[in-house]
């Protein structure tokens, strides 16, 4: 009987306040996102101790911890049970970028326990150099296993089930508004920017993006108005556009005062979605006079987005 592993890769978030700086500290230490010359790791200290104050009030408002490690593990163990249906020797783990389980430990037991297959699914449903990427890079630091046992699933930015479960989680927060604005709503997909340098480099996730949206809108036949914009710059460089805050301000500007955003390159709920999404924009949608202004719940525990998954290892096997 063949032994099978499935090895989903995530970012990781920190689960104690505590935990914040040296979260921070993995992150900018990432050759794939912060590709300095020299002086990386003095770099890292210096800016995630400067940082960490201030993300720390960040995540005392959503619960003092990221609710990402629990929602992995939620889609960790649906996702297990699921293909145990059809694979009795078949083992589910998660390794996480920048916090535990950190990737590093994972590898080596994956490898030790000596798999015949083993299938790396990102959480990361479009394809990025900082996502997918740096996931599969760490992982090749440090599986010290047979690699041509190893098969990496690149992105399903178009998979069909995964497209529904957005679908459906969009169609559950239609049913918040007032039933008398259900025509005018406007779906606002917000993702995670990146620079404009990484597209220049030929980086898809910004065509990969665009391309899910679509792909969302056709299969509910453009039931309403849309837009794409993107949140989360860091530094000064200049990054995708337009930006959500801009995006939000512009639509209330044009009247459109019912914004449902759809958090459209995450697959669970983190500091992303519920603080700078439904916290601070929220915010600038009062003060720019939007009456609706509601964020649709990350895909979670959504049982069709685990059927997306399920589906994307059973094909690799």
């Amino acid at each position: 009987m063949r032994k099978i592993a499935v090895v989903l890769f995530n970012l990781g978030g920190p689960d104690s306040i505590e935990a914040i700086e040296p979260f921070l500290y993995n992150l900018f230490c990432d050759p794939d996102i912060f590709n300095l010359p020299f002086g990386q790791k003095l770099f890292a200290r210096f800016i995630s101790s400067r940082r960490a104050p201030k993300v720390a009030e960040e995540y005392k408002l959503i619960g003092g911890k990221s609710p990402i490690g629990e929602w992995t593990e939620t889609q960790r163990s649906m996702l297990e049970s699921n293909l145990r249906m059809d694979f009795n020797s078949i083992d589910v783990y998660t390794a996480m970028r920048y916090w535990k389980p950190f990737t590093s430990e994972v590898a080596a037991k994956v490898a030790a326990m000596n798999y015949d297959r083993i299938i790396l699914l990102p959480l990361y449903p479009h394809y990025s150099i900082t996502t997918t990427g740096s996931s599969y890079n760490e992982w090749k630091r440090f599986y010290h296993g047979d690699d041509s046992k190893v098969v990496l699933i690149n992105s399903y930015y178009l998979n069909e089930k995964y497209i529904a479960a957005i679908n459906q989680r969009i169609d559950e927060t239609i049913l918040r508004f007032p039933a008398q604005v259900s025509n005018e709503i406007q779906i606002v997909f917000s993702a995670h920017g990146t620079p404009i340098s990484l597209v220049k480099k030929g980086d898809p996730y910004s065509k990969h993006i665009k391309d899910t949206v679509e792909a969302v809108m056709d299969s509910r036949n453009h039931s309403h108005e849309h837009h794409l914009c993107f949140q989360s710059k860091v530094g000064p460089m200049k990054w995708l556009e337009p930006a959500t805050d801009t995006m939000i301000e512009e639509l209330a500007g044009n009247n459109k005062k019912h914004l449902l955003i759809v958090p459209i390159s995450f697959v669970s709920d983190h500091v992303e979605t519920l603080f700078e999404l439904d916290i601070e924009y929220r915010h600038v949608a009062d003060e720019a006079g939007i009456d609706n202004y509601i964020v649709m719940k990350g895909l979670n525990d959504s049982p069709l987005f685990v059927e997306a998954l399920a589906g994307l290892v059973k094909d690799k096997l």
